[in-house]
């Protein structure tokens, strides 16, 4: 799937219209070949363990059987950490994000291996999701690690973090509930800082209003590490609702 090349901002006065308002993606639909691996997790992980826009509105007690803190992870790749995540927190419930279909077969390879039963999967836009799906004050964690920076400026109203979102996803939060974001793309980061920090209804959970160190609770990734052998830097973002 391409880009819509359309120029409008995704900086939102409302934020229902940045959940409904989709003329500008911030990914791109990228084809892969299926692992066996993948396939089976696509094939038997996803009957029990994936979830669609057309359940509409959910209860998320009742899709976990339970009353438990609640995760949702925007973006998570192929799911290594978010599987890591949901491995040391079996008291907690975790909802993971993905629009690539590898990264979903992946991780839902990976939790039938491990035999979890906190994790739940969508393979749609994460917009979407919190438009149709996810209930106000639902959540106590959102996630958002490394996504597509969209390094040229022209690019850069692609990026997910922008005014609107922000505003939308306040809503999905309980208060208190933290958005924790990170980066290895410093311009982003200090893109992010800034949306944030004029958003409202947000606390910056930094000291002195900037970056907080690496939190213990967010795994290391390959990717990380990689970064991390290249010299790069990574720049954690956390931001609690506050009403």
């Amino acid at each position: 799937m391409s880009e819509n090349p359309h120029d409008q901002p995704e900086t939102l006065e409302h934020p229902e219209e940045a959940l409904h308002r989709r003329a500008i993606r911030s990914f791109v639909m990228r084809a892969g070949r299926m692992t066996d691996a993948q396939k089976r997790g696509i094939d038997h992980g996803w009957p029990r363990f994936g979830l669609s826009l057309e359940q509409g509105l959910l209860d998320l007690d009742q899709v976990f059987g339970r009353q438990a803190p609640r995760t949702l992870e925007i973006g998570f790749g192929m799911g290594h950490s978010l599987l890591e995540m949901a491995q040391v927190a079996p008291d907690q419930d975790f909802i993971g994000v993905e629009v690539h279909r590898p990264g979903v077969g992946s991780l839902l390879n990976g939790v039938l291996n491990a035999g979890i039963d906190n994790l739940r999967v969508f393979d749609c836009d994460a917009i979407e999701v919190l438009n149709r799906c996810i209930p106000d004050g639902s959540l106590d964690r959102v996630l958002l690690f490394f996504p597509d920076p969209w390094h040229k400026k022209k690019h850069n109203k692609r990026r997910i973090v922008q005014l609107g979102f922000a505003e939308a996803l306040r809503q999905k939060l309980k208060v208190g509930g933290v958005f924790h974001m990170a980066t290895d793309w410093q311009p982003y980061a200090e893109h992010m800082l800034e949306v944030m920090s004029a958003a409202p209804g947000y606390r910056n959970l930094a000291e002195g209003g900037g970056f907080v160190p690496r939190p213990e609770e967010r795994p290391v990734t390959k990717f990380e590490r990689r970064g991390e052998r290249l010299g790069h830097g990574v720049w954690d973002l956390k931001f609690a609702r506050s009403e």
